[in-house]
């Protein structure tokens, strides 16, 4: 019999409660790196020697100085090598019909970055895409044919020159709306020079006009978010044990020391984001920032037939990018190869629970049904394995409860009335998630993309926007 404790580690994973203890160890990290120089500053440290101080990446010891009154005589001056500022950062969107969103989005990246230093590529748009950007100020350029957004963001950066002109390029989504944190938070982040680029932190979009299979799929892509970033990506991107398997290309600054490194398009990738990730840690190019402060909010699809297309072309881009990178003797790989494995359990286990539970219910429920010699076969071998007992308490009940931290965490009591159907939801992502593992092995694609359905963002007031971005 498999016991529940048993069962929960099959399904939510040991890389799961791994990452999430790396994570810990960061926050309590910077806990006491922030309450040490709290304690410094209050005790007004002075040392006749030059020393080293903390506060993090960036920071040096430039002089040794007389201070007046100081029985000591010396001072140590400490000050902040230059840091990137947005002056410095590029921002390059790639557009493929997007005429509902572009606007809000290029309204919300240009309050907080120059006019000039934004760029929109065109990728084969056959609406107002163009001129609505070229109209909000934006440097635009088309594709002669849809290329893909690989094929545009390679294109772009070099027609642009942006590795000549910047020090860094944001890679923004056209539907993304980056809120004003973004830049103060993600930027000192490459203080560090081993730093190659920092991924962004997602919160899908709420306010618009959603029907209630819209408010599901958002629920259930915020509970997605809200668990991976404060459990896995905080545990992943730890500089101690960087090793994180995507940087996320809806709202990510790379260093463009870096770009010309990287293999952007190879052929035959349906996304490029895993494969720029993978081509960091591989080309042994740097690690990966992250940040919860520095957030953009997206649209997630809000229909099943744009959810279940864009969560495959996810999952076949990661099996995709895997098939194409031999693994090496490193850390990024070990660490890849164990999520890919439970992975893989994982979705094969929730493939089963609905099969396991209706044949155990059934056989509580409808006792003639086990007088019926084929199904008192096949529920025997399931009892003799696993319960009802043991799902509810391994399965059912660790999932309700990420249900509710997470409506408490992101304030969305939504969340919890969405609650029930989060399960059958994720044997969706199980079975695609299998489904995608032949499929990118035997399949290829010329990279050429369509969004999902668009929706014009509901009206509201600047203040609320900015308050909900604190």
């Amino acid at each position: 019999m498999v016991p529940w404790w048993a069962l929960g580690v099959l399904v939510f994973g040991a890389n799961f409660t791994l990452w999430g203890m790396l994570g810990l160890c960061r926050l309590s990290e910077a806990g006491v790196a922030r309450l040490t120089g709290w304690l410094r500053h209050r005790r007004g440290a002075r040392s006749r020697r030059t020393v080293a101080l903390p506060g993090g990446p960036g920071w040096r010891v430039l002089v040794a100085r007389d201070t007046p009154g100081d029985s000591a005589g010396k001072t140590v001056e400490r000050r902040r090598a230059r840091s990137l500022t947005v002056g410095d950062v590029a921002v390059l969107i790639p557009a493929h019909n997007e005429e509902l969103v572009i606007e809000e989005s290029l309204a919300a990246i240009m309050a907080l970055v120059p006019a000039a230093n934004i760029y929109v590529v065109s990728d084969g748009s056959t609406d107002r895409t163009v001129e609505l950007a070229a109209a909000a100020g934006a440097r635009v350029m088309t594709t002669p044919k849809n290329m893909g957004k690989a094929g545009a963001l390679e294109l772009a950066i070099r027609k642009f020159g942006l590795t000549e002109k910047y020090a860094a390029v944001m890679l923004l989504d056209a539907d993304t709306r980056v809120d004003p944190g973004y830049f103060s938070a993600a930027l000192p982040l490459f203080d560090d020079p081993g730093i190659a680029a920092v991924a962004g932190c997602v919160r899908t979009q709420w306010d618009r006009t959603l029907s209630p299979i819209g408010n599901l799929l958002v629920a259930h892509r915020t509970r997605i978010y809200s668990v991976a970033q404060r459990v896995l990506k905080m545990g992943q991107t730890w500089l101690r044990t960087n090793a994180t398997h995507i940087v996320p290309g809806f709202a990510s600054v790379y260093r463009t020391s870096v770009l010309p490194k990287i293999d952007m398009n190879p052929p035959g990738l349906v996304i490029e984001d895993f494969n720029m990730t993978f081509e960091l840690y591989q080309r042994h190019l740097g690690k990966v920032g992250f940040t919860m402060s520095a957030v953009a909010v997206t649209q997630d699809p809000d229909n099943f037939h744009d959810y279940v297309r864009q969560t495959r072309r996810w999952a076949t881009g990661l099996w995709q990018t895997v098939w194409r990178h031999a693994p090496r003797p490193n850390l990024f790989s070990l660490m890849l190869t164990v999520l890919l494995l439970e992975l893989v359990v994982s979705s094969l286990l929730f493939l089963l629970l609905p099969v396991i539970v209706l044949v155990l219910g059934t056989g509580d429920l409808f006792s003639d049904a086990l007088a019926w010699p084929p199904f008192a076969a096949v529920h025997r071998e399931v009892a003799a394995r696993v319960d009802l007992h043991n799902v509810l308490i391994g399965v059912v009940l660790p999932d309700c409860a990420i249900t509710c931290l997470t409506a408490a965490v992101e304030r969305r009591a939504r969340l919890l009335l969405c609650g029930l159907f989060f399960l059958p939801l994720r044997v969706v992502d199980a079975a695609i998630a299998l489904y995608a593992v032949p499929s990118a092995l035997f399949s290829t694609s010329t990279g050429r993309w369509s969004s999902p359905a668009r929706r014009a963002t509901e009206a509201v007031p600047i203040e609320r926007k900015v308050k909900s971005s604190a």
